[in-house]
């Protein structure tokens, strides 16, 4: 399936550049990847995904949702058909930029249910983002949000990733006030959690997270913390965008705790990992190569790791483009392969996020994409991409 074809030499469109001119770009010889998950996989990789809103809906964007729910379901239904898990309601759904917390429950209810009618991993993210950091005056208010959060998912079936808390990044001032809340809330949980450590390139609002902002005393909190809890603790996924410090927390982990890479610079190496072991994946790039991520994983198992690398390596130019700074922008570049992949059939972000990233950023989006072979449908890429210039004013 993973098969060069011939060079499509008829399909080529008027691209700008940074130097105000227009190139005419040719696509490249393209690449399909199978459409169901190929042989078991050796990792667990999440796909952390996206939310698809209703273009038709009479709302006010910047300050309510509509969500199209039977394409948002889709959409996770492709991600596991591809045998990789679905990460709900985290920050590629937009949680925290203008995903609220009553439609993100709705979600991880519909996704809870569509997950079990098909016996498909999904673990969802509960936090405090319903508190306002300004109404919150205390770590027992933050305490409280964590459990408000976390029963209701609980209450609807489903599992925890334990997000990032901003009210708690405003009162926590040093380990004993983290260790206070994660001890006191992961106490509590039914199952084991995926604890998420987002960095403030995610989020500037999570500016010295864990007390303090020494990444070195910040991570030595995190893993005293976590390793405490190491019977609730099923995982760690780290956005740090920092390859090294993820290698590094990885080796220091309880062994029953694992590493999920949140790493989208360098994902691909550290799943492939090294002699002293390796990360499992929840990234939100999967959302947009899950296609190629499954095959690369299921030839990694496979223990074919050059064709692993020979699939995942192109996309990680891709990959390091779409979050590039400012970081917290990704999920427009995300949402824009979903649109020219043919996953919905409108480029509308939640929030009208659509409009944080320029004409520049997603023609070169497309030209990386086009080089990694993740254009499922180069005719109706293309097709797509042209429409969009030609909203911005640019003939193609």
């Amino acid at each position: 399936m993973n098969k060069p074809v011939q060079p499509m030499s008829s399909l080529s469109l008027k691209l700008p550049k940074a130097d105000r001119s227009v190139e005419t770009y040719r696509l490249a010889a393209s690449r399909t990847f199978p459409a169901k998950l190929e042989g078991p996989l050796n990792r667990i990789a999440f796909s952390a995904v996206h939310t698809v809103v209703d273009p038709f809906a009479d709302n006010d964007p910047w300050l309510s949702v509509a969500v199209d729910w039977d394409k948002t379901i889709a959409f996770r239904e492709h991600v596991w058909d591809l045998g990789l898990g679905v990460a709900e309601a985290m920050d590629t759904a937009q949680r925290g930029m203008g995903l609220d917390w009553p439609t993100s429950l709705e979600l991880i209810t519909r996704s809870v249910g569509a997950a079990k009618r098909r016996n498909a991993l999904v673990f969802s993210g509960a936090g405090t983002d319903h508190l306002a950091v300004e109404d919150a005056k205390n770590l027992d208010d933050v305490i409280r949000a964590y459990e408000e959060q976390i029963s209701a998912v609980e209450k609807v079936g489903g599992r925890i990733i334990l997000m990032a808390s901003r009210a708690l990044a405003k009162l926590g001032r040093n380990a004993d006030d983290y260790a206070k809340v994660y001890d006191r809330v992961l106490s509590q949980v039914r199952e084991p959690v995926i604890i998420h450590w987002l960095g403030d390139m995610f989020d500037p609002a999570l500016t010295g997270y864990w007390g303090t902002g020494d990444l070195d005393r910040a991570m030595d909190t995190a893993v005293a913390i976590i390793n405490g809890n190491a019977a609730k603790v099923d995982g760690v996924k780290v956005s740090l965008l920092d390859k090294q410090r993820e290698i590094d927390m990885r080796r220091r982990l309880d062994t029953r705790i694992k590493m999920y890479t949140g790493d989208d610079f360098n994902y691909a190496e550290l799943i492939a990992g090294d002699e002293q072991g390796f990360s499992h994946a929840l990234l939100g790039i999967f959302d947009a190569i899950a296609p190629a991520a499954s095959y690369a994983l299921s030839r990694l198992a496979a223990g074919d790791e050059a064709g692993f690398h020979d699939v995942l390596g192109p996309t990680v130019p891709l990959s390091r483009h779409i979050f590039k700074a400012p970081t917290r922008f990704y999920k427009t570049g995300v949402v824009f392969m979903a649109y020219l992949n043919g996953h919905q059939d409108h480029f509308t972000m939640v929030g009208g996020q659509e409009s944080t990233r320029s004409t520049l950023h997603l023609a070169e989006l497309f030209r990386l994409a086009d080089k990694a072979g993740l254009l499922a449908n180069p005719e109706l890429a293309t097709q797509r991409m042209k429409t969009v210039l030609a909203t911005h004013g640019i003939e193609s």
